[in-house]
């Protein structure tokens, strides 16, 4: 049996007919750039989350940094985030001419851990450092950040937070959906997300109708009419044939992710039924959040030699993330180590994402949990 860790071709079948017909429409329109389709996937994106206002840009990491100059971040300012997630995260921040500053996260969810954030603020209040601007929780792998600590922290320390949901959309934090909490919030369309595009795309989520405002000009070259610019922008729009096959998408997110959930609480209960708990490390859904499983992600001592393993059984598995990016050579000089971090550290060295798609049957569940008993049962 051979098990992708993402069936993209399956999902495409599934929903065909619309698609093409999507497709098919905006071709016949003749309209291309910011048209009717991009106009209603922000709405549409923006009533389902619970925000105002909706912006469509070309990626998830200009959402983040358009986000960033919207509300004021610059050069010389610092903005908190995790070291554990992709790296455009930081990315977005460099963009703007601000600095990273990486907190460890919780090993429970993988994500910045409060605690740790109240405690590096306080030390930079105590130390009369004004240069913390922004917090950017990122919400891994379609888990939520604690929210509502988190929404205390900046408030009282009068810093400005962007929600980072690119693998999020759709998941929970106490009943209210992650995108809702921020100043801003950036999600990404990358074909493998939950709700994914054929390409490149983006969106920006807000309340404020100045930054919306602000968001909608910077995207088209600092302009809100044709050929005259108010302030310095770029060309970040989200293309109308993207946003005609995301409307058609947007309509099926939640039954999908609802088939994520039912699957990842699969792969709990067979892991479980194989006492393999102990070799493993399970992700854990915290009872007040919704969590919806971008990516189903397992943490083990001999990761390596598993993936090998499993990879030979036509398992298809991938490492998200392999090396945090405090300690990415490109961000050596800002001084990180080896041991500043140590859970993100050691969640780089153990973690395992394994199939998980909402097209995938039982049997190839009970074929990648077989498989992994089978890996233990040799004393691996």
């Amino acid at each position: 049996m051979q098990i992708p860790l993402l069936d993209l071709t399956s999902q495409y079948k599934s929903i065909k007919s619309e698609i093409d017909e999507a497709i098919e429409q905006v071709l016949n329109n003749g309209t291309f750039i910011l048209g009717e389709n991009v106009r209603r996937l922000e709405e549409e994106i923006a009533h389902f989350i619970g925000t105002g206002f909706g912006i469509g840009v070309a990626s998830g990491t200009d959402a983040l940094e358009l986000s960033l100059t919207a509300l004021g971040i610059g050069e010389g300012d610092e903005v908190i985030t995790t070291p554990f997630t992709f790296i455009a995260t930081a990315e977005a921040i460099c963009a703007v001419g601000a600095k990273p500053v990486f907190i460890d996260i919780d090993l429970d969810t993988y994500n910045i851990d409060p605690q740790k954030v109240r405690e590096y603020l306080r030390k930079a209040q105590s130390a009369k450092r004004r240069a913390i601007k922004a917090l950017i929780p990122v919400h891994l792998y379609g888990q939520t950040c604690l929210m509502d600590e988190l929404c205390e922290i900046t408030k009282e320390y009068k810093i400005k937070m962007v929600e980072d949901c690119a693998q999020a959309i759709g998941a929970e934090c106490r009943g209210k959906k992650v995108g809702s909490f921020g100043d801003c919030a950036g999600f990404s369309f990358f074909p493998s997300k939950n709700l994914g595009a054929y390409g490149d795309g983006g969106m920006v989520l807000t309340n404020n109708p100045e930054v919306a405002a602000t968001l909608k000009m910077l995207r088209a070259h600092g302009s809100s009419k044709k050929y005259f610019h108010k302030i310095k922008g770029r060309n970040s729009r989200l293309d109308e044939l993207q946003a005609a096959i995301l409307r058609v998408k947007l309509k099926k997110i939640s039954g999908w992710n609802q088939a994520r959930i039912k699957y990842a609480n699969l792969y709990n209960t067979l892991f479980s039924k194989q006492e393999l708990e102990k070799e493993i490390i399970l992700p854990k859904s915290q009872g007040d959040r919704l969590h919806i499983y971008h990516l189903y992600c397992i943490r083990v001592k001999n990761r390596d030699k598993l993936k090998e393993f499993l990879a030979a059984n036509g398992v298809s598995c991938a490492i998200h993330y392999p090396l945090g990016i405090h300690l990415q050579e490109v961000y050596k000089n800002l001084g990180y180590k080896n041991g500043d971090l140590p859970n993100s550290e050691l969640a780089s060295s153990q973690i395992l994402a394994l199939p998980l798609y909402p097209e995938m049957s039982i049997e190839q569940i009970e074929y990648v949990v077989d498989k992994i008993n089978s890996f233990y049962s040799k004393g691996a």
